[in-house]
């Protein structure tokens, strides 16, 4: 009888133990998945300079806020189907608003797209605005970016004024909110924008860890 109440209370230890090591396992990977919300900018703070690298690997910092009346921040990607719907209306977007004295910015933060890929992919589109590498999605993880396309604006003083959606539909012709530029719209009048942060959807960004 003392025999199989000792085997019992060894499984019952064992259960135990094996219950505490799947909670502790599964806090970790929660925590992991977390991280990268829990260091986000949001509005309210100021942006801190953005150590990129160019397509050739050469380390970059963006910074100077106050040169521009607003920079804006494209999270792109040379694969997504639905980043590359937008293409035009980005390359556009910066000949219209880069002469009124925005700075565009791309990044791209897939682990798989090179920076051979991303020079060539920038040249065939014609964008006006150089995009950079964000080599071990750092800066991804900073902005919490999901997808691409996402965008963020940051103001001359360094603070995030919009975050979000460029337009609400790939389809250009079914476009009826036109979010970003009704944002830089708002920044270069010195109105208030309407609504400041929009739901981005796209392909999600591949990232290292």
């Amino acid at each position: 009888m003392k025999k199989w109440m000792s085997i019992a209370a060894i499984a019952v230890v064992g259960a135990s133990a094996t219950s505490f090591a799947l909670r502790t396992q599964n806090q970790a990977i929660a925590k992991s998945v977390e991280k990268p919300l829990a260091a986000a900018v949001n509005f309210g703070q100021k942006v801190a300079p953005l150590p990129l690298q160019d397509t050739a690997g050469k380390p970059v910092t963006i910074a100077q806020w106050n040169k521009s009346k607003a920079t804006v921040i494209l999270f792109v990607a040379t694969q997504c189907p639905v980043s590359n719907d937008y293409n035009t209306r980005m390359a556009s977007l910066q000949k219209s608003y880069g002469s009124k004295g925005v700075r565009f910015i791309g990044i791209n933060s897939n682990k798989a797209e090179a920076g051979a890929e991303v020079a060539a992919h920038t040249r065939e589109n014609g964008f006006g605005f150089t995009v950079y590498k964000d080599a071990g999605n750092k800066i991804a993880d900073r902005f919490a970016a999901t997808v691409t396309p996402e965008v963020f604006v940051v103001g001359p003083k360094g603070d995030l004024l919009y975050k979000g959606r460029i337009d609400n539909s790939k389809n250009l012709a079914e476009v009826k909110d036109r979010s970003l530029q009704t944002a830089l719209d708002a920044i270069l009048t010195g109105k208030t924008i309407a609504k400041k942060e929009t739901r981005a959807f796209g392909c999600s960004i591949k990232r290292e860890s």
